[in-house]
């Protein structure tokens, strides 16, 4: 993305965090086709009959990103940084409210879109990843971050690096590093 446009969305996001409500609809126009692209690329990754859309996760990691109240928006790479967070919660969420039924819980369901739809085996993976992020997290907060982004995320090592404001080799030894992590913790 060119220089121009990361600071047009800056630009739109600091005037939205001012109250300017006309900001927000910018900001939506400006991001919208990105955070579908990263959606999407999660996305691909899961079975192939899955029925969840892209534009049900994005709508919904909108609709809690426009909550946010606490967070000062310093840039375009945070933005996408903390939607990236947004999306992962969302799929874990659902994923777990799915293991849950099938265990014959009676949890509330969390609908976002009534063709949604993840595998009994996606979703326990998806759980199995959640908790071992957690334990990764408390180990080492910035691989934690690493594999949201680039895996939730679906950023780039150079994206993932301006977020965490890091260098893109740190960004791969710590993706290398937390990918082997994280299978010997879900193998346990």
């Amino acid at each position: 993305m060119d220089l121009t446009r990361v600071n047009q969305i800056t630009g739109k996001l600091t005037a939205w965090q001012a109250g300017d409500a006309a900001a927000m609809d910018e900001v939506i126009r400006a991001v919208y086709q990105e955070l579908r692209r990263m959606a999407d690329r999660y996305l691909r990754q899961e079975n192939p009959g899955h029925t969840l859309q892209p534009t049900a996760l994005v709508h919904e990691a909108w609709l809690r990103l426009i909550d946010q109240t606490q967070v000062n928006w310093q840039n375009r790479a945070q933005f996408f940084g903390v939607a990236a967070q947004m999306m992962r919660r969302i799929l874990v969420d659902h994923a777990k409210t799915k293991h849950r039924e099938k265990r014959g819980g009676d949890a509330v369901r969390l609908v976002l879109d009534e063709g949604m739809d993840l595998s009994d085996e996606r979703a326990a993976d998806l759980v199995a990843l959640d908790d071992a992020l957690h334990a990764l997290s408390a180990i080492d907060p910035r691989k934690c971050r690493v594999v949201e982004l680039r895996y939730f995320g679906g950023l780039s090592v150079e994206e993932t690096a301006e977020i965490l404001d890091v260098s893109p080799q740190t960004v791969l030894r710590d993706w290398k590093l937390a990918k082997a992590w994280l299978y010997q913790e879900i193998k346990k």
